[in-house]
């Protein structure tokens, strides 16, 4: 006997988000009406997150579904809302939760007009799109966005999933965003960059290297702050810095790298400038360092 208040759930990108989460709500017995696959990849991923669950095109789904759940590319969420809009499919009641971080549930003013109910919740984690990630979302926290009255049905779907949410208000998604894709996306870029580095001098696996590094530093930042900051630029080492800016002036570095390391150099020096860990006569000397070669004045 299924529990009661359980949903016809219909999923439309099966995805690496939406078929894990498609999972995570069928395990907590709602039960999947339909999945919209194109791709191989996605078809095949439905097959074994959702298996049994029926391929079906999107306007079927939203007939057929209490629940709809949107896990598509920001870029191609509005237009979709839209459509089915004009096409007459939104249903009155029916609950229509997206997961893009960039928006909140302004995206979805045609479901509202349309009488069905717009949830946003976004899963701060990255995802694989196997079954790894159904036991990891027991440490994820999402992102939730709705009207005040339903605020608590976007909370207890996530509770459902076995992970926590924060409330995040329309207006503050894009610097919510900004933060998570800070945070995740350019820690790959910068890991990416030091392997390459590693590579150049004939280190085999950059990957044990900076592995204990990176996960030591993250750990600290976590728990202590920017308190955790060490290295050359938070200890005012002008000559150390001058010889990182002279080494990746050579051949075979990337333009990119030498950018990035420059730009973040900067950021930690100003931010080290106003946590008191720098002086401003420190300050200033490692910043005249970071332009040499550049024809930069600080």
């Amino acid at each position: 006997m299924s529990k009661p208040g359980r949903l016809g759930l219909g999923i439309i990108g099966a995805g690496k988000v939406g078929a894990v989460l498609g999972a995570a709500l069928r395990a907590a017995e709602h039960q999947v009406v339909g999945v919209h696959a194109v791709s191989e990849a996605s078809k095949d991923r439905a097959e074994a997150l959702l298996p049994g669950a029926p391929l079906l095109d999107i306007p079927d789904i939203v007939e057929r579904s209490e629940l709809v759940l949107l896990a598509l590319p920001d870029d191609a969420l509005g237009p979709l809302v839209q459509g089915l809009a004009d096409a007459g499919h939104w249903q009155m009641g029916q609950l229509v939760m997206h997961t893009a971080g960039r928006f909140g549930t302004g995206i979805l003013d045609p479901v509202r007009a349309s009488g069905a109910i717009p949830l946003a919740i976004h899963p701060a984690m990255s995802f694989t799109g196997t079954s790894l990630d159904l036991g990891r979302l027991r440490d994820c926290l999402f992102g939730v966005t709705a009207d005040k009255m339903m605020l608590p049905i976007a909370q207890a779907l996530v509770l459902e999933m076995d992970a926590e949410s924060t409330v995040i208000e329309e207006a503050d998604r894009g610097k919510y965003h900004a933060a998570l894709a800070h945070a995740s996306n350019h820690l790959v870029t910068i890991a990416g960059q030091s392997a390459e580095l590693l590579r150049q001098i004939g280190v085999e696996r950059p990957d044990r290297v900076l592995g204990p590094l990176m996960r030591a530093s993250l750990e600290n930042a976590l728990s202590g702050g920017e308190s955790a900051l060490t290295g050359p630029v938070a200890r005012g080492d002008v000559g150390t810095v001058e010889a990182h800016i002279a080494a990746l002036a050579t051949d075979g570095v990337t333009p990119d790298l030498r950018r990035a390391y420059r730009e973040l150099a900067r950021a930690t020096a100003q931010r080290a400038l106003v946590r008191g860990l720098l002086t401003e006569a420190q300050t200033s000397a490692i910043l005249d360092a970071l332009t040499l070669g550049t024809g930069e004045s600080s």
